[in-house]
């Protein structure tokens, strides 16, 4: 048997790899022999790096880039997946831990996340994907966009690069340079949320305060993230105001959009593109995915049903069973996107205390009943 694992954490529980671990276990308890693939999985935040390398290939490089405040300089890893394509991450230069508590989310820049793309092109990669999670900024990307050499300019025609609190400071925008160094470059945002760019479920509003902004600061940077936006559409044509996942990492991936000509993608999606997953599926018996909790809102994106639309696009014919902690309303609606069959992984009625801590055991259990059944239908099939 070849068995694909491509599994979600469990929030709160295990790691994305702890999962595919407890999988593989499970697997081969039940079929010592099977061939087994695992694919990490990432979503644009801390990690991502080492996630599309591991799916891919390739190896990783580095760079001296600015850091999460301006004047500030770090050593950013960035990866290679091939000799044209590029996977940064932003969190590995302008990402929260980088802070050290300095809740200053209004200051903070993207401006080494435009680095590290610049560093990616000017070394001959002509596709560069950029995780958008885990960042400290609200600065729609500004930041980023001048490193690849956007230009804002103030009331005054004076050149500046804008971080959240001077956003609203921004009255013209020249993107002309960065068109020029990114022709020919494709640019891929990874990101797993959908909020706006602004207003009450944008990124001021509902991150910016995990990242140190009070109410007052919140409506300085939304108002800033709709002007600049407004400012875009005014004068350049392109409206980011209302495109579902625009407000990742700050407005970064709006940004990036705007300024840049980027599209976004969600994370399994571009994950499942560098490993090359149609062909990995080619000789599949069975996909194996999960997450913490699968329901209809699970259509937004998730993991499990993000590898189920691969499956049902190249295999229509090979079973995908998500092994899940927990299992809510609506979950018809995923066995319309090529969903076989899902189990929650439970043994016995416990306290989410006692769940939580039992999820590596239950999920390899799970695994190994699985694998023990598809494999005594399979074989009685070919008898």
């Amino acid at each position: 048997m070849h068995i694909v694992i491509v599994s979600d954490s469990f929030k709160g529980a295990i790691t994305s790899r702890e999962a595919h671990d407890a999988i593989a276990r499970g697997v081969r308890r039940a079929v010592p022999q099977a061939r087994i693939t695992a694919i990490p999985v990432a979503d644009g935040g801390e990690g991502t790096v080492d996630a599309m390398l591991a799916a891919g290939g390739g190896d990783s490089a580095v760079a001296e880039v600015c850091g999460v405040f301006p004047g500030e300089r770090v050593h950013a890893r960035y990866g290679r997946l091939d000799s044209t394509t590029a996977i940064v991450e932003m969190a590995e230069c302008a990402g929260l831990p980088l802070a050290d508590g300095r809740r200053q989310t209004e200051e903070a820049t993207t401006y080494g996340v435009g680095e590290l793309i610049r560093e990616a092109v000017e070394t001959g990669c002509r596709h560069v994907i950029v995780g958008a999670g885990g960042s400290a900024t609200t600065d729609l990307g500004c930041g980023a966009a001048a490193a690849l050499g956007v230009v804002f300019r103030d009331d005054e025609g004076e050149e500046f690069v804008p971080v959240g609190r001077t956003l609203s400071n921004v009255a013209s925008i020249d993107t002309s340079g960065a068109r020029r160094l990114l022709e020919n470059v494709t640019l891929t945002v990874m990101c797993d949320i959908d909020n706006p760019l602004a207003g009450t479920t944008g990124a001021a509003h509902v991150f910016a305060p995990q990242k140190g902004a009070d109410n007052a600061t919140v409506q300085i940077l939304d108002q800033g993230l709709s002007h600049v936006a407004s400012l875009m559409a005014r004068d350049h044509g392109i409206d980011i105001a209302d495109i579902p996942g625009a407000g990742a990492a700050g407005g970064l991936a709006g940004g990036l959009m705007a300024f840049c000509g980027a599209t976004l993608k969600p994370g399994i999606d571009a994950v499942l593109e560098a490993a090359d997953f149609a062909a990995v599926i080619a000789d599949a018996d069975l996909i194996i995915t999960g997450e913490g909790r699968i329901d209809g809102q699970s259509l937004s994106g998730k993991v499990p049903v993000g590898v189920a639309r691969w499956a049902k696009r190249y295999r229509d014919d090979l079973p995908v069973v998500v092994l899940a902690g927990s299992i809510g309303p609506d979950i018809d609606e995923v066995y319309g996107e090529g969903i076989t069959a899902v189990f929650p992984i439970g043994r016995a009625p416990e306290p989410l205390h006692d769940a939580i801590e039992h999820t590596e055991e239950n999920l390899a259990a799970s695994a190994h009943s699985l694998v023990r059944l598809c494999s005594t239908i399979a074989q009685s099939v070919s008898s």
